[in-house]
């Protein structure tokens, strides 16, 4: 059994050919690149990386890519979450046997669910992997909230080890924050928030900001775990014009868009996502250049 790491953990892209399919050598230099820029941990398959209009073998072969690069020096999560609890678990167990250090799972979107399928819906998987399972609450994609009741039965399972808050509501976090201990932590899921989120009792951040400024997100990280709140909450302050226009368009437009004007070529997007408007790719393009980005 695996730990989860605290620090800044990527949520990764998912790079495209131009014919739109799968960029599996892409995948592997960004590997690379997160090693070499000290970032803590990668997410594939998360919602920055569109797994959501992928197909199955899609999914498989970048979840395969990201973790044969690895090759075990930075930890790998997977995201194995559907609103299927069958479909779910089925992903969770092939990840499992592919090498993953771990699996985010997220709660049921468009089916919803009532309390005791929700918590089901999570313990299903967590009852057959071995490996630390981070709950996802993320109730602007998924239409609800993980109650926090149902946070507090589900963080005693010893598998579950984890939640990514993306609610971006700070009293929600301050009162799952009473339910962290060294055998269950929080992430940011919402990047201009990091440091409050980290007062909050956050072990680190699953960001989107760390695609395009993964030595800045792992440092703003750091400074705060070393007692340096002044200068993290600066270096999180100095940052804010970029995570915003980050998010001027739906997530993963503008990092996208952001990662190709720096020269990282990780291609374009699947439908429903489309290139952003050019007024929003000014601002974004502005904001890289005052940061120091571009």
């Amino acid at each position: 059994m695996t730990s989860l790491p605290t620090g800044s953990i990527v949520a990764l892209v998912t790079p495209f050919h131009e014919d739109g399919t799968v960029n599996t050598e892409k995948l592997k230099e960004l590997v690379e690149f997160h090693i070499s820029s000290g970032t803590d941990g990668i997410l594939v398959l998360g919602t920055t990386g569109e797994s959501s209009t992928m197909t199955e073998e899609e999914d498989d072969l970048a979840a395969g890519a990201v973790i044969e690069a690895a090759a075990g020096r930075i930890p790998v999560i997977v995201g194995a979450g559907s609103n299927n609890t069958a479909t779910q678990l089925d992903k969770a167990r092939k990840y499992e046997k592919m090498g993953a250090d771990g699996l985010l799972l997220i709660s049921p979107y468009y089916n919803k669910a009532n309390t005791e399928g929700l918590v089901r819906h999570f313990q299903t998987v967590a009852d057959e992997v071995s490996i630390p399972i981070i709950l996802y609450n993320i109730p602007g994609r998924t239409g609800m909230s993980i109650p926090v009741d149902v946070v507090a039965r589900l963080s005693t399972h010893p598998m579950i080890q984890g939640i990514k808050e993306a609610s971006g509501n700070l009293s929600y976090a301050m009162n799952v924050s009473r339910l962290l201990n060294e055998d269950f932590v929080m992430y940011s899921g919402n990047d201009d928030i990091i440091v409050p989120m980290m007062g909050a009792g956050a072990s680190g951040v699953i960001s989107v900001l760390a695609d395009i400024a993964p030595k800045q997100t792992h440092e703003m990280v750091k400074k705060y775990q070393n007692g340096d709140t002044l200068g993290a909450l600066q270096l999180q302050k100095d940052l804010l014009d970029v995570i915003h226009a980050l998010f001027i368009e739906v997530n993963p437009i503008p990092v996208k868009e952001a990662m190709n004007l720096m020269g990282m070529e990780v291609g374009g997007y699947r439908l429903p996502l489309y290139p952003m408007e050019e007024g929003h790719k000014e601002t974004l393009k502005q904001s890289l250049q005052e940061a120091g980005l571009l």
